[in-house]
């Protein structure tokens, strides 16, 4: 799973968030557990034999509670929707929704915290080392929002505007940090994921019968 080659220990901190993902403190990742929300960010580099070739294998997962949420989906590098390859049924909430593989994937990762949302989107491709061999997985953020802040509070009365809205962020210096364009669609979508109380259904992936009619 590393990029570049690299041994773990010599990954900086950009390279560590791009293949790990959000790393969230430890008081959230205990309230999380608490109320049941399950959510899976990393990817990973497996081998069809019957194709034979290597692709990325990721795993939409999450959901929300009123006080916070963690949600993890994936979308193509140009911001649309996947096929699953197959939906997942939890027995609870909040937790597994659907496997995707392909060969490059860009994943969004969003936590809430009441109305508070930090917001990572990461591209993930396959690189080749030599031919036959295994490749390596090679991981860049695309962008990377702290603290963005949406007054709505979409999983109550402002129900009415979820997948229509995104947080606003901020640089350190205080000018508007931009989500890139093309993946505004799917932020507004993970933002309502995150905000999904007791979500059981997919908010990015879809099945392949709902692609061909988009």
């Amino acid at each position: 799973m590393l990029s570049n080659k690299e041994n773990p220990q010599r990954l900086d901190v950009e390279q560590v968030l791009a293949l790990r993902g959000l790393r969230l403190p430890a008081t959230a990742l205990k309230q999380l557990q608490q109320t049941g929300i399950y959510c899976e960010p990393s990817v990973s580099i497996e081998h069809q034999h019957l194709a034979r070739k290597y692709v990325i294998r990721g795993i939409e997962s999450g959901g929300g509670v009123a006080e916070l949420g963690h949600y993890v989906g994936f979308v193509d590098t140009h911001g649309r929707s996947l096929p699953w390859l197959q939906r997942v049924d939890s027995v609870g909430r909040n937790g597994l929704h659907a496997i995707v593989v392909a060969s490059q994937i860009v994943r969004l990762q969003m936590f809430r915290r009441e109305q508070t949302y930090d917001l990572l989107i990461t591209q993930h491709h396959l690189e080749s080392v030599q031919e036959g061999g295994r490749p390596t997985l090679q991981n860049k953020v695309i962008f990377h929002g702290i603290h963005g802040t949406l007054t709505l509070e979409l999983w109550r009365e402002d129900s009415n505007f979820s997948g229509q809205v995104t947080p606003a962020f901020l640089t350190r210096s205080g000018e508007p940090l931009l989500i890139p364009e093309i993946f505004r669609e799917s932020v507004c979508r993970i933002t309502a994921a995150v905000s999904c109380v007791g979500c059981r259904h997919c908010h990015l992936l879809k099945p392949e019968s709902d692609l061909t009619v988009d």
